[in-house]
């Protein structure tokens, strides 16, 4: 019975007394990350090559963002933080995170005001990740000037912010 229809699939959301506030119509929603597209977010030039992330936005509303990550190997992303928490779970290859290796299978949990990275997308197929954001999931750079360095150092080039689709309640410059 794998596939049999749940009592309720007429109305899927019943609403239930959690004894806090929720909205009048609680919303239920169901997305499979194959019916979501790749995009480019964020892209830099190493040597003769371009490494970039690309996220799937499985939710993205004013409250929450989900997405799957995929970084490119050598991809590095600057220590920052966010204005919100922020959840990640390495589910392919590994990342090193401020010099702490991450491999698949890790959970990296991140309050707000704190901030983390450098990132470095590790090994020959870089990682995927999981990643959720409560409430505003802009980054809020930590260490501009030692960004810059690592980039200088590595021979790296930051490129612009690659233009893809968002909400109208956020910039156009990504989610992370």
């Amino acid at each position: 019975m794998a596939n049999a229809v749940p009592p309720n699939a007429e109305d899927p959301v019943q609403v239930v007394d959690t004894g806090r506030p929720t909205r009048p119509s609680p919303r239920f929603s169901i997305v499979h990350e194959t019916d979501v597209p790749w995009q480019e977010v964020r892209a830099q030039q190493q040597g003769d090559r371009r490494v970039s992330v690309h996220e799937k936005f499985l939710e993205w509303s004013g409250d929450r963002m989900v997405v799957l990550g995929h970084y490119d190997p050598g991809m590095i992303v600057e220590r920052h933080g966010h204005r919100s928490d922020h959840l990640v779970y390495v589910l392919e290859g590994s990342v090193d995170i401020g010099g702490r290796h991450c491999p698949s299978g890790t959970l990296i949990v991140l309050e707000e005001g704190a901030a983390f990275g450098p990132l470095v997308a590790d090994g020959d197929e870089g990682c995927v990740m999981f990643e959720t954001w409560l409430d505003d999931p802009l980054p809020v750079p930590a260490d501009d000037d030692g960004f810059r360095s690592l980039l200088a150092e590595h021979g790296v080039e930051q490129l612009p912010h690659p233009p893809f689709d968002t909400p109208d309640h956020l910039t156009a410059d990504g989610p992370d």
